[in-house]
C-alpha cells in the first residue's frame, strides 16, 4: 500500500467497451480515481449517471458502488491532466491483411499526444489493445510525439500491456491474473507499470517484463497456443468416436494430468470462437508470412477449427428424417454470454439451415443477437421448452448450466424418438440410458463400424 503522504495514483482509460469499461470499474473498486474517455456520447453519459455502458458480469454494480470515483469524458486531453497513467483499450479490426488495424489506435494515440503537449508532469501511456509486434514502436509512438512535440523516455513513458481476460468474468480475471505482462519502452516506464498492477490486482501475480515487441509477441503466443490446445482436444474427439468404448473425457483427464500439458481447454467438442482466439490465429500467420517466418501451427489451427462445426452438420445430415425440425441450444461462442462473434453454435445453426432443414433456437442471453445476425434463416425462440416441443433433433453447442439441468423428462416422447447431439456431454448421465430419447455425444464412442477392425486383419 501507498503511504499516506503519497499522492495516488489517478487513471485514465481510453476506450469504454467491455474491456475498458471494466477495468475502469475494477481500478476504482480498488481506491483509485478513474476518468473513462469515449468518443460515444451516450457511454460518457451512462458511466457519469452510474450506469454500466456494455453488458459485462458485475459491471453494473461496480459502477454503482464506486461512481464517486468513476467518472467520464470525450475529452482526451482532460483525461491525461487529471491522471498520471493512460491505458488504451479501443478496437483493432482485423484489416485485408489478417493482421490488426491501428486506425482507432492511431486516433487515439494523437488525441493523448494533443493532451501531453499541455502536461508538466511525466505521463505513462499503456496500449492494451491486441497487436501485432512493431505496432506500439514503430506506428502509434511516432503519433504521440508528434501531437505532444515530446521525446519518449524524458518528457513521458510507453508501455505495452494487455490484459488476459474472457468475456463474462472480465473485473475477476482482470484483478486475479496470472501474470502481469508489461512491455517496456525503458526502465522507468515499465517500473512504473509494475508498481501499478502491484496496487490494483489481488492476488499478487507475478510481473512479466520484457521488451514492447516481446510482449506484443507475448500476447498472440497466450491466445493462439490455447486455441492449439482446443484443436488437439477437438481432434481426440473425434477420434475416440471411431474407437471401441472411446470416451474423450477419459483420455483427457489422464493426459491434462501430465505437468507438461495440463487439463484446461482440452476438452473436446466443438471449436473456438469469440472475438479474440480466431482472428489472433490469423494475425500471427499473417505476421509470419510478412516478416518470412514460419507460423505453420498457426494456420493449421486456424482450418482444424472448421472440421467441428463440419461433422456437426454431417451427423445432423445423417439422422434428419423429412419435415423435421432441429433445435440448437446455444448461439453464444461459450456459455453464460451475450456474444455471437463467431459462434460456432450459430455457425452450425446457419449450415443446417443452409442444407434445406428447418431449425429452431434458443439461447438464454444471446437470443436478441442471434435474431439480428439469423434474420429470417432460423427462429430464434425465446424458451428452451419451446424448442424441444417442436424439434425432432436437438443439438447442445454450448455448455450453459439451463442446458446441463435437462433430464429426459424435458424431451416429449415421439415415435421415432427425438435424437440429442450433445457437443459437451452435459446429459450424458441423464440421456444415455434414456427408453424415449437416442442420445449421441461429441466425443464418445458411437456405430464405429469395422475400421478398426480392419486395420489389423492381415493384408490378403
Amino acid at each position: 500500500m501507498l503511504r499516506t503522504n503519497v499522492k495516488r495514483t489517478c487513471y485514465s482509460i481510453v476506450g469504454l467497451g467491455k474491456l475498458g469499461a471494466s477495468m475502469a470499474a475494477a481500478i476504482a473498486g480498488r481506491g483509485f480515481d478513474v476518468i473513462g474517455v469515449d468518443v460515444n456520447a451516450s457511454v460518457v453519459e451512462a458511466v457519469n449517471a452510474g450506469r454500466a455502458p456494455v453488458s459485462e458480469t458485475g459491471l453494473a454494480d461496480a459502477i454503482e458502488i464506486n461512481r464517486a470515483r468513476l467518472s467520464a469524458t470525450a475529452d482526451h486531453s482532460e483525461a491525461v491532466a487529471q491522471s498520471d497513467v493512460t491505458f488504451v483499450i479501443v478496437p483493432t479490426p482485423s484489416d485485408r491483411t489478417g493482421m490488426f488495424s491501428l486506425q482507432y489506435a492511431s486516433y487515439a494515440f494523437r488525441e493523448i499526444g494533443r493532451g501531453l503537449a499541455g502536461k508538466d508532469d511525466y505521463h505513462l501511456v499503456v496500449l492494451t489493445s491486441t497487436v501485432v509486434p512493431g505496432s506500439t514502436r514503430q506506428v502509434l509512438l511516432p503519433h504521440l510525439e508528434a501531437a505532444s512535440g515530446k521525446k519518449c523516455g524524458r518528457d513521458f513513458g510507453i508501455c505495452y500491456s494487455p490484459e488476459f481476460i474472457a468475456l463474462g468474468s472480465v473485473i475477476r480475471d482482470f484483478l486475479n491474473p496470472d501474470f502481469t505482462l508489461v512491455g517496456e519502452f525503458d526502465e522507468r516506464s515499465g517500473a512504473l507499470l509494475e508498481h501499478c498492477y502491484a496496487e490494483i490486482v489481488e492476488n499478487r501475480a507475478p510481473c512479466k517484463r520484457m521488451s514492447i515487441e516481446n510482449a506484443e509477441l507475448t500476447k498472440l503466443a497466450v491466445n493462439t497456443f490455447v486455441t492449439t490446445k482446443i484443436a488437439y482436444a477437438n481432434m481426440l474427439a473425434e477420434l475416440c468416436e471411431r474407437i471401441p468404448g472411446g470416451d474423450v473425457d477419459v483420455v483427457s483427464d489422464a493426459l491434462g494430468a501430465d505437468k507438461r500439458i495440463g487439463r484446461r481447454y482440452l476438452t473436446g467438442g466443438l471449436g473456438f470462437g469469440g472475438p479474440c482466439f480466431p482472428r489472433d490465429n490469423i494475425a500471427l500467420s499473417a505476421f509470419g508470412r510478412h516478416v518470412g517466418a514460419g507460423a505453420d501451427i498457426a494456420v493449421t489451427t486456424d482450418a482444424a477449427n472448421c472440421a467441428p462445426v463440419r461433422r456437426l452438420v454431417e451427423q445432423v445430415g445423417a439422422a434428419v428424417r423429412p419435415e423435421s425440425t432441429v433445435a440448437v441450444l446455444g448461439l453464444a461462442y461459450k456459455p453464460q454470454s451475450h456474444v455471437i462473434e463467431r459462434s460456432q453454435g450459430l455457425e452450425a445453426a446457419l449450415a443446417i439451415a443452409a442444407t434445406g432443414i428447418r431449425v429452431v433456437c434458443y439461447d438464454p442471453l444471446a437470443r436478441d443477437a442471434a435474431r439480428n445476425e439469423l434474420k429470417d434463416k432460423t427462429l430464434v425462440l425465446d424458451s428452451m421448452k419451446a424448442c424441444l416441443d417442436q424439434a425432432d433433433i436437438v443439438v447442445i453447442a454450448n455448455a450453459d448450466p439451463e442446458f446441463a439441468r435437462l433430464t429426459s423428462e424435458d424431451f416429449p416422447q415421439r415415435s421415432p424418438p427425438v435424437q440429442v447431439i450433445d457437443c459437451w456431454r452435459l446429459l450424458r448421465a441423464q440421456l444415455e440410458r434414456s427408453a424415449h430419447v437416442r442420445y449421441r455425444a461429441i466425443g464418445l464412442a458411437g456405430d464405429v463400424g469395422d475400421a478398426i477392425v480392419r486395420l489389423w486383419q492381415p493384408a490378403s
